[in-house]
């Protein structure tokens, strides 16, 4: 059986946690898409992983491959990796697999990434600055240094040459300059490092395919962030629905593959672009604060707001998702009233989606529905009768208006802390 993750808003809703879960019944973890813009938690006991690029199985020793779709910063890999080392989790290259034609973020792309916000002023985008944009612009525009090409030393001369002769007019307006041996000789370092992680990943997931084993893909960031189906250009640079898993690891398509979306009970965004519900006043600090709403990579500060359904509903549809999984609902319990957007107006005119066009997108006025709050603690609670009537009733109203059923609601950031309606993580 095939499983996925793939988180429904802008990213952080609490994919860690539930991957964590499913990767303790899979065979193989796979990541598709992103790099390390984007981060996981992991609270396993009284121990807390953090990671970026690696895919959650590896904490609980399981085969993990990261795909061609994944943009390869190798030196924050090796550094992900020796933290983990310190902390006891065993990683080599019996159960660490990277796609060898995976494409690698450089130097000179974060100085670029940087550079690029800067111009822009008001308009930034907020990226990471982890140089994820223009990794994906080189292999796009088909002059990226992939991890097969490092075996080479004739031919990555050649890459890093094309690379420095495309970039360097621009950057040399900024007094920046690329030292071709420089660049040379760090790459020649770090493949000492990554190299036996290499392998043609596609043929192997393919062959496990043909078992009865296991896969999970893992999600990273949210669909809201999609180059395509995001809030374009306040996106991320790759596609973060579910339909780049197979682009992203060379998995042919499958009938027997189930997909998750992991929804948060409210809305949290980092960075800039839309968000027709945000909570500028005391609420939105609240429910920063309560709900610890900062980021893992960048440590900034998220963005709070009410729940939206539009925008939920369009990730289920677009990703194909079954079932949804609801996080942090005890982040809501001391709250009086809870309002959910039903619906948008702009210049009188009503929308039950987020338009595309960016005029729409920033006049736009959300429709609330309210819900009595149930003042009373749901954090930790395993079974749904034990919920308060007026949180089922929130969840109940979530699930009819995405109109997909919500298996399985997150309680606290513990495997534990959670209630598995029917039992149905279990039976996986």
């Amino acid at each position: 059986m095939f499983y996925t993750v793939i988180g429904t808003q802008w990213g952080d809703e609490g994919k860690g946690k539930i991957v964590d879960w499913l990767s303790s019944k899979a065979d193989i973890v796979v990541r598709f898409q992103g790099g390390n813009n984007a981060g996981h938690t992991l609270q396993i006991e009284d121990k807390t992983y953090k990671l970026n690029l690696l895919p959650s199985g590896i904490i609980r020793g399981k085969k993990c491959i990261i795909g061609n779709g994944v943009v390869l910063d190798p030196w924050a890999l090796d550094e992900e990796i020796q933290k983990l080392s310190d902390q006891g989790i065993k990683i080599n290259p019996d159960n660490l697999m990277i796609a060898e034609n995976i494409c690698l973020i450089l130097p000179l792309h974060k100085i670029i990434d940087e550079l690029n916000e800067k111009n822009k002023g008001t308009e930034f985008i907020g990226t990471t600055k982890k140089g994820i944009g223009p990794a994906y612009e080189d292999k796009v525009g088909r002059r990226s240094i992939r991890l097969c090409d490092l075996q080479n030393e004739e031919i990555l001369r050649k890459k890093i040459s094309n690379l420095a002769s495309f970039h360097s007019y621009r950057l040399k307006h900024f007094e920046k300059n690329i030292d071709e041996t420089d660049l040379f000789i760090q790459l020649k370092n770090i493949n000492k490092k990554i190299n036996s992680y290499s392998y043609p990943t596609w043929r192997i997931l393919n062959e496990i395919g043909k078992k009865n084993e296991t896969i999970l893909f893992e999600g990273a960031q949210g669909a809201l962030l999609d180059i395509d189906f995001g809030t374009y250009p306040y996106v991320t640079s790759s596609n973060t629905t579910s339909g780049q898993i197979f682009a992203g690891s060379g998995f042919g398509i499958r009938k027997d593959h189930k997909i998750f979306g992991i929804t948060k009970a409210y809305t949290t965004r980092v960075g800039s672009g839309p968000f027709p519900t945000e909570l500028k006043d005391y609420m939105g600090d609240y429910l920063g604060k309560k709900g610890k709403e900062f980021g893992t990579v960048t440590k900034r500060k998220r963005r709070c707001g009410w729940f939206d359904v539009n925008l939920v509903k369009q990730s289920v549809k677009i990703s194909g998702i079954d079932d949804v999984i609801l996080t942090k609902l005890d982040v809501l319990d001391e709250i009086k009233e809870i309002k959910i957007c039903v619906g948008y107006t702009v210049n009188d005119f009503k929308y039950d989606y987020l338009p595309s066009n960016e005029n729409l997108q920033n006049n736009i006025k959300p429709i609330y529905k309210i819900f009595p709050g149930w003042q009373k603690s749901t954090f930790g609670i395993k079974k749904w009768s034990d919920l308060p009537k007026n949180a089922k009733k929130y969840v109940d109203a979530i699930q009819n208006m995405i109109e997909t059923k919500i298996s399985v609601i997150s309680t606290g950031p513990e495997r534990s802390q959670t209630i598995d309606k029917d039992n149905y993580l279990g039976s996986i």
